[in-house]
Order: structure tokens, then C-alpha cells, then sequence
């Protein structure tokens, strides 16, 4: 780190180091555990390092019990992937189901961050989110992926309307929404 301080002054290492260590630490933001890898797909082959790849993974919906997400994302082999240095791409598909009997925890808000994680080492995230389309009880998800200076205009939208779930009838989400 000697080196930086000649190079960059001590206030920028620290911010560096500061932004560094926060990108490091997995953000639990909406998220009440870590996806299930379903599985994975070879995109590009690289015969030294991992291959780039498209990897399917499964949430729950950490608010609404009986719906699930499922989503599509690349990921970056070669040497900067392996070091976790690259920046994934924008390009994220987008599946919701209802699983079980539609159950709300708690009250939600339109546009609440249900799934959240890191796509770059520090400035770019994928988010997923929900909101109630009332009228169709419905619920909506979205995914995207933002930048702290640019965010991305690609994303995916996924709909889960709330159908009877053997003899119980289906909750309104506009009952839950703050």
C-alpha cells in the first residue's frame, strides 16, 4: 500500500480502501438468503480459466410466502472473473411464479427491493423488485441493473397474479401495500 500513498495521496487510499472493503462485504439488502444456483450454461469456452457462462438462480420472495423468482444472468470467466475484477452485463431475464399459497409477512411498499446484488466490484448492482398492480391483483416484478454514475435501461418484468391455492382463497396485495 506504500506505494499508493506516493501516487494517490492518503485521503484517496483510504477512500479507495473504504469503497474497496464495502464492495467485498455481501449486501443483504432485501435479501433474506444468498440464491440457489440451479444450474449453468457455457457461453464462451476459455481453455485456462472458467468459461463465461449464463447461470440460473432461484429466490423466494423474502415478503411473500408462495412465490418465487427465478433469473438469468451471464457471468464472466477468463482471469478477471476468476479474481471477481469484471463487470457483468445489464442483460438479466426474469421469471416469477406462484409456488405455493400466496402468504404477505408483513405491509410492502410499491417498488421494494426483494433481491439484491453486486455485478461489478464497486459500482454496479442488480436489483430486484416488486409492486402490486391492484386493479388485476397482481403482483410485478422487475429487474435492473444501476450504476453509481449511469444505470442501465435494459431490463425484465415478470407478473404473478394471485389465483386460489387448493381451498384458500387469494389474498389482494392491494391489502398489503403501505
Amino acid at each position: 500500500m506504500m506505494w499508493l500513498r506516493g501516487t494517490m495521496g492518503n485521503a484517496r487510499v483510504l477512500t479507495a480502501a473504504a469503497c474497496l472493503a464495502a464492495a467485498l462485504v455481501p449486501g443483504a439488502a432485501g435479501a433474506a438468503e444468498d440464491p440457489d444456483r440451479i444450474f449453468d450454461k457455457s457461453t464462451v469456452w476459455r481453455p485456462l480459466t472458467p468459461n463465461d457462462k449464463l447461470v440460473v438462480y432461484g429466490i423466494d420472495d423474502p415478503d411473500v410466502s408462495g412465490v418465487a423468482c427465478w433469473y438469468t444472468q451471464p457471468e464472466k470467466g477468463g482471469i478477471k472473473g476468476t479474481l471477481g475484477l469484471a463487470e457483468d452485463v445489464s442483460d438479466i431475464s426474469l421469471s416469477c411464479r406462484q409456488t405455493g399459497p400466496v402468504q404477505f409477512k408483513d405491509k410492502v411498499k410499491q417498488g421494494d427491493v426483494v433481491f439484491s446484488e453486486r455485478r461489478s466490484l464497486i459500482f454496479k448492482s442488480m436489483q430486484i423488485v416488486r409492486g402490486c398492480d391492484a386493479k388485476r391483483n397482481t403482483l410485478i416484478y422487475m429487474v435492473y441493473s444501476d450504476k453509481v454514475v449511469q444505470g442501465s435501461p435494459k431490463n425484465s418484468t415478470s407478473s404473478v397474479p394471485l389465483a386460489p391455492w387448493g381451498t384458500e382463497a387469494p389474498q389482494k396485495c392491494a391489502d398489503f401495500v403501505k
